[in-house]
Parts: C-alpha cells; sequence; structure tokens
C-alpha cells in the first residue's frame, strides 16, 4: 500500500462528513441535536 492511499481516503472522508453536517444543519437537524444536548445536560446537573 503506497502512502498515498491513506491520505486521500482522509481527504474523501472529511468531504463526507462536511457534507452530511451542512445537510444536516439544512435540514434542521441541529436544533434537535441541541435540544437533546441541553435535557441531557439538566439531566447531569439535576436541575431539570
Amino acid at each position: 500500500m503506497n502512502r498515498e492511499f491513506p491520505e486521500k481516503l482522509t481527504v474523501i472522508l472529511l468531504l463526507a462528513a462536511v457534507c452530511l453536517c451542512i445537510f444536516g444543519a439544512a435540514t434542521g437537524e441541529m436544533e434537535d441535536v441541541f435540544i437533546k444536548a441541553v435535557n441531557i445536560c439538566m439531566e447531569c446537573i439535576g436541575l431539570g
């Protein structure tokens, strides 16, 4: 295996992750994740 393959794979995976993050933000998933994160934090702290 040559050294170029892992670098190309890293770039491809990074681009895929960025595309999926943009898609999720465009469809409103970011708000759902934020609400779930807030709820989990409130339960751990004991405020909720």
